[in-house]
Order: structure tokens, then C-alpha cells, then sequence
């Protein structure tokens, strides 16, 4: 694993920004939940972004120094997309679940199977889904045409064809499926689970 992470320092900084980021959001919740200090909390849970920040650096550094496209700068872009997209929606869960333990805060509220709440909130999902594929592909572009020399624009440009069949796959079982299932039930079963009544 040494030897892997030596060879590949851009896979190990992946791996260290994702530490990184559980280490500040832990670190920024309890200090607003069990220390009493929401700001010096803010403070920590702002400093989050900044992972992402070193990790385009490092990338486009390494590429610029001479280091030949491969899977990690694909998935650092990757990465560095889905962090954006999903940074603030996964800090707020974890708001929520921390401020219901911590903080006798409204307990978290998962919508029911086939229910139009859930159907939303799969919608929601996949937009953040197109978003880390947009800023994973622009991220992609500009490093294969900026950076890396004519050469080795392909396997940058392979990465970002791979976050839209992504993108397409999670529409496909995500909220198309849902949709399709919901669709497919009795009304009555449809009814009953959004108005809570059994008929």
C-alpha cells in the first residue's frame, strides 16, 4: 500500500482530502453541538472547500510537471466534482443527525418508498449528479488542454465521457425507476401513502 501511494501521490491526496473532510466536519459540528461555540464551528466547516482547492492545485501541478495522465487525475477530477455537488447537501445531513443527538434538534425525516417527497428527493439527488459531472468534465477539458501536452488528452478526455454515463446510469435507477414504479401502483396505494389514510 506504500509503495502504491508513493508511486501515486495524486490517489493519496485523494484519500487525504476525503479523510480530511470527515475530520472537519466532525471537528466543526462538535464545536457548534458540544462545545457551545457555533462560530469557531462555522469557521472549521468553511474550511472544508479548501480540500478541494489543494487537490486541483496538486493535480494540475503534477500534470504540468511531466507526470502522464491516468486513473487518479480522472478520479481526482471526479472527486473534486462530487465534493462540490455534494459537499453542502451531505454537511447538512450530518447537521441535521448531529443537532438531533446533540442538540434535542427535529429528528431526520426519510421519505416513505413511492412517496412524492421521495420522488423529489431523488430528482434533487441527480441534479447534483449532473453538476459533478459538469464541473468534473470542465475540469477535465481544461487540464487536457491547458496542461497536459496534445499527447495525453485522452485519457483525461475518457474520464470525462465516464462521469455522463454515470450521470445517465443514476437518472436510469434512480429517478426515472422510481418514477416508473410509482406510476405503475394502484392509485389508491398512491393515495393512501401520501395522505397517511388507508382507505
Amino acid at each position: 500500500m506504500h509503495s502504491f501511494f508513493d508511486d501515486n501521490p495524486i490517489a493519496a491526496l485523494i484519500v487525504a482530502c476525503e479523510v480530511g473532510l470527515w475530520i472537519l466536519l466532525g471537528s466543526g459540528l462538535a464545536l457548534r453541538y458540544l462545545l457551545r461555540h457555533p462560530r469557531s464551528g462555522a469557521v472549521v466547516l468553511a474550511g472544508i472547500p479548501l480540500l478541494d482547492v489543494v487537490l486541483l492545485i496538486a493535480a494540475t501541478l503534477d500534470l504540468h510537471r511531466g507526470a502522464e495522465p491516468d486513473g487518479t487525475h480522472g478520479l481526482a477530477a471526479i472527486y473534486l466534482g462530487s465534493s462540490i455537488a455534494f459537499g453542502p447537501a451531505l454537511a447538512r445531513w450530518a447537521d441535521v443527525r448531529f443537532a438531533h443527538r446533540f442538540a434535542d434538534g427535529p429528528a431526520p425525516v426519510k421519505p416513505a418508498k413511492g412517496s412524492a417527497e421521495r420522488q423529489a428527493l431523488l430528482w434533487t439527488e441527480w441534479r447534483r449528479v449532473v453538476t459533478a459531472a459538469s464541473i468534473a468534465s470542465l475540469v477535465l477539458i481544461a487540464l487536457a488542454y491547458l496542461v497536459a501536452e496534445p499527447g495525453q488528452r485522452e485519457p483525461l478526455l475518457w474520464w470525462a465521457g465516464r462521469a455522463w454515463i454515470v450521470a445517465g446510469l443514476w437518472l436510469l435507477f434512480g429517478p426515472l425507476w422510481e418514477t416508473s414504479v410509482r406510476s405503475s401502483r394502484p392509485p389508491r396505494t398512491r393515495d393512501r401513502d401520501e395522505s397517511g389514510i388507508h382507505h
